[in-house]
């Protein structure tokens, strides 16, 4: 990054004080346009894109790489090893229910979509003896692992039923970024079936009202009477994962704010056409391989081949493949439990080698229930989408003509108000 701005150290003595009271919502853009109503405006500016380091700057609040994640030490059940739920070695800027980190980072500009591929990222460095991160590294290392797949921004309209109808006007126009986050529903189910036999606990189908078939196999392991309802544990899964969501896009809001840039964090566009599962050949998002089935409410995106493949058929033979991949993630070469994979502490390898790994039986058993739950619905996770997201974050240059006209003074931070001269003085002169 070798063309800051006087933007950019502004941005770095920003309060998180002042990002957190300062927050809100600003959608009229630079370029923008409302027609009717007590809003009505046109925009006297051209629409002016993000540069590349602004790009990177968003991205990287949404879903940068903050060096290895200290793990959960200890739980009374199987003390003293470490407890071995996470599913990833690496920290992110959102927080991840036990360190599972199942999303990817999707994002979308006039030039192309792309996504950001982090999730199972080495820290790209350690931090400094005060705890101190750089800043240029951190965005550079993004920089590094995005990959572009699709030329031209993404196809999804800006007019109902695909946007909801406040969203119009304003979502994936010309000059914005906007930034969405995906889940796996798939891999954080298993990874929390994991976690229930971890802690004595296994799956009971509560919408048929039985046990799983062949439960019985592993009492040598797990009290098979001491259960958890389907339903609940894919729901949790589900809120989980949502949190994870949410607040990639929240710490791009906070970013926003320090940049001056304006934008908002929204979930008012249709997940299902944005994965691709829209069934209309002009609008095919981000391009997801998708099931339908009669008696299904929607349809099931599954994944994007060779970018961000669900831990389910058709991307595994089975759900014995599925578990596998997810046990090699968590405890092969580069996984939080692997001993050559380094750390935060003194002694990572013996850190990471005090956790048990998933043996055999244990792998069984979690194959079991999963495969029990994808031939009864057809689908992995049987009653949530395998594929999730539910928040976006756009960001844009504002037009603050727009807030003068109708707004008091203070609808805007000295951030904003000094944006274009302190980012763009080149552009200006």
């Amino acid at each position: 990054m070798n063309d800051l701005s006087p933007g950019f150290q502004d941005m770095l003595e920003f309060s998180l004080i002042e990002a957190l009271i300062g927050r809100r919502s600003r959608r009229f853009f630079m370029g923008a346009m409302i027609p009717d109503g007590v809003f009505a405006y046109t925009s006297h500016h051209k629409s002016v894109p993000l540069t590349d380091t602004e790009k990177m700057l968003v991205v990287s609040a949404c879903g940068g790489s903050t060096s290895w994640h200290h793990m959960i030490y200890r739980a009374q059940r199987y003390a003293p090893h470490l407890s071995n739920y996470s599913g990833s070695a690496g920290g992110r800027v959102f927080p991840s229910a036990a360190g599972f980190h199942t999303s990817q980072t999707f994002f979308t500009d006039d030039e192309g979509v792309y996504v950001l591929d982090m999730r199972d990222a080495q820290a790209y460095s350690e931090r400094a003896g005060d705890g101190s991160f750089n800043i240029e590294g951190f965005v550079d290392s993004v920089r590094k692992r995005v990959r572009t797949l699709q030329s031209g921004r993404l196809k999804i309209p800006a007019e109902v039923p695909f946007t909801e109808a406040h969203n119009t006007w304003v979502f994936n126009k010309p000059s914005t970024l906007v930034v969405i986050p995906v889940g796996d529903l798939s891999q954080h189910v298993l990874l929390n079936l994991c976690y229930m036999l971890v802690n004595g606990l296994v799956l009971y189908d509560d919408i048929n009202r039985r046990a799983i078939p062949g439960i019985e196999k592993f009492r040598s392991i797990v009290d098979i009477a001491n259960v958890w309802p389907l339903t609940f544990v894919e729901q949790w899964s589900l809120s989980e994962l949502s949190v994870e969501l949410g607040t990639s896009c929240y710490a791009g809001t906070l970013m926003l704010q320090a940049m001056g840039l304006g934008g908002w964090m929204f979930n008012g566009v249709d997940p299902f056409a944005t994965l691709g599962a829209s069934s209309d050949p002009g609008v095919p998002g981000l391009c997801f391989r998708y099931d339908r089935e009669e008696h299904w409410p929607y349809p099931n995106p599954t994944g994007l081949e060779g970018v961000m493949e669900g831990y389910c058929p058709p991307h595994y033979p089975d759900m014995r493949y599925a578990v596998d991949a997810v046990c090699e993630r968590k405890f092969g070469p580069g996984g939080p439990f692997h001993p050559q994979t380094p750390g935060p502490w003194k002694d990572s390898a013996a850190v990471r080698s005090a956790a048990q790994v998933h043996d055999e039986t244990f792998r069984a058993c979690v194959a079991l229930q999963a495969q029990y739950v994808f031939d009864t619905f057809g689908k992995f996770p049987g009653t949530v989408p395998t594929m999730f997201l539910t928040m976006y974050l756009q960001a844009h240059h504002l037009d603050l003509d727009f807030y003068d006209a109708f707004y008091r003074p203070g609808a805007y931070l000295k951030t904003h108000a000094k944006h274009m001269e302190r980012w763009h003085l080149g552009d200006l002169l």
